[in-house]
């Protein structure tokens, strides 16, 4: 269920790395795949060479609401930090930056996977998007979508512009979806074409955007205001949301449930959790039944960009309209699965360094020295 608050994501204390997160979002509210820093009541987003950076989602779904974040960008060719919401079925709502264009933020929206590229629009932003903190927010309700920077309304669409006559239903995010904030290398080789010339070329690993071997963006905190669902839904609880008709995952066929799953181990998932402990049985007694225990991996934004850009670092052209115009597959592309990071000194970055000291700080304070110029 989507939970209201101030995020400030500044320790790993509401934080659970991908690799022990078993599913019981009463305990932590971020899961984390990558190596991020910690510093200034900030978290500091970080992707070195072998790496695919950091991915930070949610534990807890929205079903409409206010959604914000206070987020720098890293900057440099192939380099993409993004802020998006992303549902199971792959209804998405984007706000992206390609490290080429400092002065742009790239809003998009997706239904159901279908990566519709004719459906984006470049956003300008005052200054740029790396040298100072910005305000973005995405405000989504049942009938309309509006994206705001620095508290000021800038693209609306209205679900009712939306309707799709092919697939016979409204191309709108409409399902509960889960905050995503990353930094990844979509100017990998090993990318399709269109992505990497979509993020301006291959990474530069020796750029001059770069400290310690790191590429880097921060993200100050997250705020969440959630609205009431739909009237006339179906509620036989209020802890999570179920669909009730795989076939047709929309606006109406959700239930508000108190069905809940953990897992027993990594091993598991919703189709066989295997047996939890008795520490993580869920408070209610409730029988546990099927959910999404991983972060959905792939590279967040709208999938591989398999078309030709009109030029490095503008928003994708593709085909246009309808469930033809799907050129990728969300989850399709580059996983997120991080190595260790390591400077050129051999020092290990690891997930665990809000208290630092020694090599370690002067490692954060000179990525804060290219940040604060």
């Amino acid at each position: 269920m989507c939970k209201s608050g101030d995020y400030k994501l500044s320790s790993l204390d509401d934080i659970q790395s991908i690799d022990k997160y078993l599913g019981d979002n009463s305990k932590v509210n971020w899961q984390l795949q990558g190596q991020p820093l910690f510093w200034d009541d900030s978290m500091v987003l970080t992707m070195a060479e072998g790496t695919s950076g950091t991915l930070i989602a949610s534990t807890f779904y929205v079903w409409y609401g206010k959604i914000c974040t206070n987020l720098r960008t890293s900057q440099g060719k192939g380099v993409v930090t993004a802020f998006i919401m992303m549902s199971d079925v792959k209804d998405e709502i984007d706000f992206e930056f390609v490290g080429v264009d400092t002065n742009h933020a790239q809003t998009n929206w997706y239904s159901q996977g279908v990566t519709d590229y004719n459906q984006g629009e470049n956003l300008t932003v005052s200054g740029d998007t790396v040298s100072k903190s910005h305000e973005y927010c995405i405000d989504w309700t049942p009938e309309e979508l509006t994206w705001s920077i620095d508290g000021a309304d800038l693209r609306s669409v209205k679900k009712s512009d939306t309707w799709n006559s092919t697939s016979n239903r409204f191309g709108f995010p409409q399902t509960p979806s889960r905050i995503m904030i990353s930094l990844w290398p979509a100017g990998l080789p090993t990318n399709a074409k269109g992505t990497v010339d979509w993020s301006g070329g291959e990474i530069d690993w020796q750029s001059k955007y770069m400290q310690n071997n790191m590429y880097v963006a921060v993200v100050r905190d997250v705020s969440v205001k959630c609205y009431d669902p739909p009237a006339g839904i179906k509620k036989s609880g209020k802890q999570t949301y179920k669909y009730t008709d795989a076939k047709n995952p929309t606006n109406n066929t959700i239930e508000i449930t108190d069905d809940f799953t953990i897992l027993g181990s990594l091993e598991g998932s919703g189709e066989d959790p295997g047996e939890a402990s008795k520490s993580t049985k869920t408070a209610t007694g409730a029988k546990p039944t099927k959910t999404v225990a991983q972060v959905p991996g792939g590279n967040p934004g709208g999938g591989n960009r398999e078309a030709e850009p009109t030029s490095a670092g503008s928003q994708q052209t593709g085909a246009a309209g309808g469930e033809a115009a799907q050129t990728g597959t969300p989850g399709s592309g580059q996983k997120f699965d991080q190595g260790i990071a390591t400077t050129a000194a051999g020092v290990a970055l690891g997930p665990g360094l809000d208290k630092v000291g020694g090599s370690t700080l002067a490692i954060v304070v000179a990525v804060f020295g290219l940040l604060v110029l």
